[in-house]
């Protein structure tokens, strides 16, 4: 497997997060991970960059323990974390956030991102903060690419989106995919997940409650309705 938590229990103060949390990625996979809000889906995401450590149970990273290792040191090895605030650098250009992150001998520089959005092409010189949230979610995606990613983390990345940008990044998401990269995908849009994923994990109050193909989702409305308030 490239990426594996084995009974992850992480904590937020004394508050007991993630119960035993369990879930892994091939090469080359999507995973989607869903659930309602609070139900500890970003906290998994972070407890495998090290932004929040796990107290028991392990990650592993291509047969490697990287429990509680620093989150740039968890980058270094090559997993990727695109947060749903994005994290752009407002006062740089597209094209220096890019620059700032980018890895020698990655598969993707600047370049290489902007052929793969054009749109971005013609915003290089923009400023961060003067980008559409369509345009940031490009550009916060870009910027991973460049530091050579194995694996991608990506925490909602539909979140504001017009329908016709998240047509686009369901493309580019199939597109990274066909190309072997693994990603994980937490995200609220069902619709979205069930059409991209291979594998689909539910956590309920910090506990995976489901894991399965997507249309066993599909399958079952009284299991997307009980955990997630809709069908699918």
């Amino acid at each position: 497997m490239s990426l594996t938590l084995d009974n992850v229990h992480t904590y937020y103060g004394l508050v007991h997060i993630l119960r035993g949390v369990s879930m892994d990625v091939a090469p080359g996979e999507l995973v989607a991970i869903l659930g309602r809000n609070g139900a500890g889906k970003t906290t998994m995401i972070k407890s495998v960059m090290g932004l929040a450590p796990p107290k028991e149970g392990k990650v592993i990273f291509k047969g490697d323990d990287i429990t509680g290792l620093a989150p740039h040191l968890v980058a270094r090895r090559g997993i990727s974390y695109v947060p749903a605030s994005r994290g752009i650098f407002s006062t740089l250009s597209a094209f220096e956030n890019l620059k700032i992150f980018q890895r020698n001998g990655a598969r993707w520089d600047a370049q290489g991102v902007f052929d793969l959005f054009p749109k971005l092409n013609s915003l290089k010189t923009r400023h961060g903060r003067t980008l559409s949230g369509g345009e940031q979610q490009m550009l916060a995606i870009g910027r991973t690419l460049v530091t050579d990613p194995s694996v991608i983390l990506l925490d909602e990345p539909s979140q504001g989106l017009a329908p016709q940008i998240v047509e686009f990044v369901i493309e580019m998401l199939e597109k990274l995919k066909s190309e072997g990269m693994s990603i994980v995908l937490v995200e609220q849009n069902l619709q979205m997940a069930l059409d991209l994923a291979d594998r689909v994990y539910i956590l309920d109050h910090g506990e995976v409650v489901f894991h399965g193909a997507g249309d066993e989702l599909r399958n079952d409305p009284e299991l997307t309705i009980t955990y997630l308030g809709v069908s699918a």
